[in-house]
């Protein structure tokens, strides 16, 4: 197994909750602030193929910044086009996420993660 990833957002209680959730379980995970360090293309494709959902739930569509974009939300339904709209503008990504070997789990609710985990 390799190490986990949490793609995190320290101002987001979701994702403090789930890096409190793999600490208080003693799982070594790499923190990433994406904010401070966005997901490259490859990082967000292998996301993307490892949700068990479709691609848009990675978007915050209901944000302001992704309203802010004028954007239509029905234009970032495929997996190339949620990767786009990312490398872009991450600040728009759904958090938490975990990265597990190839599986990926978005912490909405934290359930998510305690199940890939």
């Amino acid at each position: 197994m390799t190490t986990p990833t949490l793609f995190h957002n320290p101002n987001c209680s979701k994702s403090r909750a789930a890096k409190d959730l793999v600490t208080d379980r003693g799982i070594d995970v790499e923190i990433v602030q994406y904010l401070k360090k966005p997901p490259s293309k490859a990082e967000l494709e292998a996301i993307v193929a490892g949700l068990d959902g479709e691609p848009q739930e990675l978007i915050r569509t209901k944000d302001a910044k992704f309203t802010a974009l004028g954007v239509d939300p029905a234009d970032y339904v495929t997996a190339d086009a949620v990767v786009a709209l990312l490398v872009e503008h991450p600040e728009v990504m759904e958090r938490p996420v975990l990265l597990v070997d190839g599986k990926a789990a978005i912490g909405r609710p934290l359930d998510r993660i305690e199940a890939l985990l």
